[in-house]
């Protein structure tokens, strides 16, 4: 009976090292939500860009660059957290974006240490 006690514990115990040692891979700030959305197809230009994230971010160590459809930057504003909401990061567009095809590409850095970055497109009518 004591052998099986020792066992459950020991069971217990590696579970929940291995449940502890998997969180920090959870951690990582992803991309929940964006406006313009990905592949979304809008009438008119958006004033801003806005990119939510499942953390909270570090502005200062997060970017966003938008390509047009010749992969040429195109000029946006410095990215700054949401007032109310510490995982959105908000980019004014310094002039309305002409009809075409955009790429979005970020990097943030979640207020935890960890480094995510990736990209989406959308497009102007």
């Amino acid at each position: 009976m004591q052998k099986r006690t020792i066992f459950s514990g020991a069971a217990v115990l590696l579970s929940a090292s291995l449940w502890l040692m998997s969180q920090p891979a959870l951690a990582h700030a992803h991309l929940k939500s964006s406006q313009p959305a990905e592949n979304a197809e809008v009438d008119a230009s958006p004033q801003t860009l806005s990119l939510s994230f499942t953390e909270e971010v570090e502005p200062a160590f997060s970017g966003v660059t938008l390509l047009d459809s010749q992969q040429q930057k195109v000029a946006i504003g410095k990215a700054q957290l949401d007032a109310g909401q510490h995982s959105r990061l908000i980019l004014p567009l310094n002039a309305p974006l002409a009809a075409g095809d955009y790429q979005v590409n970020w990097h943030v850095l979640s207020v935890d240490g960890h480094k995510t970055q990736g990209s989406y497109r959308f497009r102007v009518k």
